[in-house]
């Protein structure tokens, strides 16, 4: 939605499809806020509009209280563009510039920094660093609503270089002190509030219907044992696993009943997946959501994703049986590339014997995946050793911002990889929503949706399941 008017009448109506693609700030309160805002709406002449929450930071507006745009989910281009603006999008999102800066952000896209923070300005309004200073934000807003870290350990968690930054980017973004946003936390979620030893509980908000069973179905299935589990009765089951992530490890609980916002007029509400992540270091916060929502696929469209397919009279019956159908992604790229060879089975025998024990075991779950270097050096030989070994020495990346199209050249040129499962990994592990294995019919007017025609068509039973 790029028309302003068009723009402004998805905010007159509080559309909540369009939160997440964009959002709007109103000059006479100096506050920013998502489409469907239940605040009066605002005069056309007082409102402007940003592509980015970091944009709309940038212009000197403040995030509202009400309607807490920062925790909406993200925009969906992200997952479709490959090109280097959706890349970097990808990319910061999972924390890179926090852990590496501006200057590793450009060294993995292949473009000098100047030129990535150009094109980032010029598409969505807003350089590496702001945008990743409004992703800390959100993250200290977390820690501070949900969990009883003391604010300084809270600045550090959430990236910040000093207290002192942390609490004048607080007070620019939500117009209050650390200790002020805390105490005018809502009780409803201050109750959920808990020490960092039980865990962070988590929304994981999604936009539009989400149909959660067949994401639980194919994480029951595919789950080695040791690493993730699935527990419980259809259709209140939960997802546990494993996470290893940069500054330690973490262990999370997702559940599969999807709690469902406030009717929006004029659209589904959306909602979200209610979660309690356990981490040894709580800088891995941001990075563990972000991977989270990559598994989960949170940040689609699906209202797009469902009218483009579903005026196909072959996948129309099937899609408006499944609205909301999601198409999984993967917490752990490595390890669904080598379970994609061996088979849970086979993979599960590599996490007792090579994984990293827990220091303690959270019920079943008793280690992280192997390390692909680890593995490469275990098991040298055949197929699992080309495939880890170029996973350990970046021959193949699968991290957010991989170039799709390098990324399954290098696969395919592994032995023991064919074209279709290349293509599993390209749509799960690569976050490709586009994806036509070989010698599946899926026609051009599904495009950019056919990853999610084939799920359409798997659960159908139209297509042998992978």
């Amino acid at each position: 939605m790029t028309d302003e008017d068009s723009r402004y009448e998805a905010v007159r109506s509080r559309d909540a499809r369009f939160d997440g693609a964009f959002f709007f700030g109103v000059r006479t309160t100096g506050i920013y806020c998502r489409p469907s805002c239940p605040a009066v709406t605002p005069k056309r002449q007082n409102v402007r509009f940003f592509a980015t929450a970091a944009a709309a930071q940038g212009s000197g507006f403040r995030a509202c209280r009400r309607c807490r745009p920062d925790a909406v989910p993200g925009s969906a281009d992200w997952n479709v563009r490959a090109d280097v603006v959706g890349r970097a999008m990808r990319l910061i999102g999972d924390g890179v510039v926090d852990r590496e800066g501006v200057a590793g952000l450009a060294d993995r896209l292949g473009y000098s920094a100047r030129q990535v923070q150009r094109q980032l300005t010029a598409e969505v309004g807003a350089g590496p660093v702001a945008l990743a200073r409004a992703q800390r934000a959100h993250t200290a807003r977390v820690l501070v609503q949900t969990t009883e870290l003391p604010i300084t350990q809270i600045a550090f968690a959430a990236g910040f270089a000093s207290v002192r930054q942390f609490n004048d980017t607080i007070r620019d973004v939500y117009a209050a002190t650390p200790s002020e946003l805390r105490a005018a936390t809502p009780k409803a979620t201050r109750r959920t509030a808990a020490p960092a030893a039980a865990g962070i509980p988590l929304r994981l908000a999604h936009r539009g219907p989400y149909l959660a069973g067949p994401v639980f179905d194919l994480l029951a299935e595919e789950a080695v044992a040791g690493v993730a589990e699935v527990t419980g009765v259809p259709g209140r089951r939960v997802h546990r696993r494993t996470l290893r992530l940069p500054h330690g490890t973490g262990v999370v609980a997702v559940d599969e009943r999807p709690r469902t916002s406030r009717a929006t007029p004029g659209a589904h509400p959306g909602g979200w997946l209610d979660a309690r992540l356990h981490l040894t270091d709580p800088r891995d916060l941001t990075t563990a959501v972000g991977r989270l929502r990559r598994l989960f696929d949170l940040d689609a469209d699906p209202w797009a994703v469902d009218e483009r397919l579903g005026a196909d009279p072959r996948l129309a019956p099937l899609v408006a049986a499944r609205p909301g159908l999601r198409s999984p992604g993967t917490a752990d790229p490595d390890e669904l590339a080598v379970r994609t060879l061996l088979g849970p089975t086979a993979t599960a025998d590599l996490v007792r014997r090579y994984g990293k024990a827990l220091d303690a075991p959270h019920g079943t779950l008793t280690h992280l995946f192997p390390e692909a270097a680890v593995l490469a050096e275990a098991q040298p030989h055949g197929p699992l050793g080309a495939l880890t070994a170029a996973l350990a020495d970046g021959t193949v990346r699968l991290d957010p911002g991989a170039d799709r199209d390098e990324a399954q050249a290098a696969l395919l040129a592994l032995p023991g990889l064919d074209a279709a499962t290349v293509a599993t990994l390209r749509t799960r592990a690569l976050g490709d929503p586009d994806v036509a294995p070989p010698g599946a019919d899926l026609p051009d007017s599904w495009r950019p949706w056919r990853s999610y025609a084939l799920h359409h068509l798997r659960i159908a039973g139209e297509l042998e399941t992978r």
